[in-house]
């Protein structure tokens, strides 16, 4: 049991990632925290509009679309650490703006859509810099510990801030929130601060030059990752909505106040930060019928959530959607994340963001648009039939593949492996032998495993 353990928390025994992690845990339940009191301002606003949520949604979301393939350069050129101080403390900014402008009695949509666009451009530059940050603060050999962990301390506070959320905001309102998430920013600068240059694991070499289309045929390059990452593409444009669905559903279905609704979000994060920690315990890369196969059952889950009869049943279907949606992340980004070079690895986490994530803006105008036309129900339901068909073609491609001897996930039949495959492993300097991994030569852009995400 002890053993257990301490394999569970091993990235925690590097003091950069535990100033890291506790930095993110505050900043992200602000983070969620904020969620709910926007999207709550936001039907408070307009009457439940399904339609001006789906839009401030997307503008929040439109700039990773735009913009995340350019940041991913960024972040292989210059020091992510300073980047992450500067990301956060803009979006510290934003967030007092808008607080004050609520508490001021003078707020309007179109402030909350200045500030969504504001955020969305600052997530823009941030996401990738923190998805790719991650190894160097521990390594390549605990990366899938530290990537498990970071999606733990993410879903804790999913499950805390929502609930939270919805107290805070029946007693004192939008407002106060939104100030109080400006204040959690801090503690993120706060561990960056604190950190030791030194012990990072950087690449001996940064790029002077960081082309976004090298990037693009360093992925292109890898049949191997360019299934799991169109799966990422469609599920997480059309399945992964849950800011506009779940708010829909608790007001209009089930006619909730805020403090349900935050419930709600909390019950699918509570399932989420399970999925988390069972994850922790993985080494290696996982095989890609485990991708797909995790794909599947969010899809059917997500499904199941849509036609929930009850508050309660909805509840509980949204907790076992939650585990297979981190179930299904953690997978394909381990899939992913350990077949890429150091050298593409902030490109390939903004190609990874840009997929699944910047394609949101997309997904909300469509699921928002079918919702106000065919009920509040219809968000989860289309999400879930789009990810269990996205399962089922790539399953398809995989066989095939499979059958001609082109899948490089192992010999052992379709479904790959049944433990983590061979392929090649990047570490964040491929020319210094990594603990636990194989002292193989550099690979190049054309190699094996290339850049493809990472994630949170």
């Amino acid at each position: 049991m002890t053993s257990t353990l301490a394999n569970v928390f091993q990235s925690l025994t590097v003091r950069n990632f535990r100033l890291f992690a506790a930095g993110q845990l505050v900043s992200v339940c602000g983070t969620w925290m904020m969620v709910v009191a926007q999207d709550w301002l936001v039907l408070s606003l307009t009457g439940d509009s399904a339609s001006a949520l789906g839009l401030i949604t997307a503008l929040q979301f439109a700039p990773l679309l735009l913009f995340t393939l350019h940041a991913g350069g960024l972040a292989d050129r210059y020091d992510k650490r300073r980047l992450l101080m500067g990301a956060n403390l803009s979006s510290c900014v934003l967030a007092v703006l808008l607080g004050v402008l609520v508490l001021a009695g003078g707020v309007r949509l179109w402030h909350v859509g200045l500030f969504a666009m504001g955020l969305g451009l600052v997530n823009a530059v941030e996401v990738p810099a923190r998805m790719s940050f991650v190894s160097e603060l521990v390594g390549a050999d605990l990366l899938p510990n530290a990537s498990a962990l970071s999606a733990a301390y993410f879903n804790s506070a999913r499950v805390l801030g929502p609930a939270v959320a919805g107290l805070l905001i029946g007693w004192f309102g939008t407002g106060t929130v939104m100030l109080l998430n400006a204040v959690t920013y801090l503690a993120t600068v706060a561990g960056l601060c604190l950190m030791r240059p030194a012990e990072l694991h950087r690449p001996s070499d940064r790029p002077r030059r960081a082309r976004v289309t090298d990037g693009i045929r360093h992925v292109a390059a890898q049949p191997d990752l360019l299934l799991p990452l169109l799966l990422v593409a469609v599920v997480g444009m059309l399945g992964f909505n849950f800011q506009l669905t779940l708010p829909l559903l608790a007001k209009t279905v089930f006619h909730a106040d805020v403090a349900a609704f935050g419930l709600l979000t909390t019950a699918l994060a509570v399932g989420s930060l399970g999925a988390a920690f069972a994850t922790t315990l993985r080494r290696g890369r996982p095989p890609l019928g485990l991708v797909i196969g995790t794909a599947a059952a969010f899809g059917a889950l997500e499904t199941l959530a849509g036609l929930a009869p009850t508050y309660t049943t909805a509840g509980a279907l949204l907790f076992l959607t939650g585990f297979a949606s981190i179930c299904f992340a953690q997978a394909a980004n381990h899939r992913i994340q350990l077949g890429a070079d150091p050298a593409y690895r902030g490109r390939v986490m903004a190609l990874y963001t840009l997929v699944f994530q910047g394609t949101t803006p997309l997904g909300a105008l469509l699921v928002g648009a079918l919702a106000a036309s065919l009920g509040a129900r219809s968000g989860l339901l289309i999400g879930g039939t789009a990810s269990l068909l996205a399962a089922g073609a790539a399953l398809a491609v995989h066989l095939r593949r499979a059958r001609r001897g082109a899948d490089t996930a192992g010999a052992d039949g379709p479904w790959g492996t049944l433990h983590p495959d061979t392929s090649p492993v990047h570490g964040p300097d491929e020319n210094t032998p990594q603990p636990g991994l194989p002292t193989t030569p550099p690979v190049g852009p054309a190699g094996p495993g290339q850049p493809l995400r990472r994630t949170r």
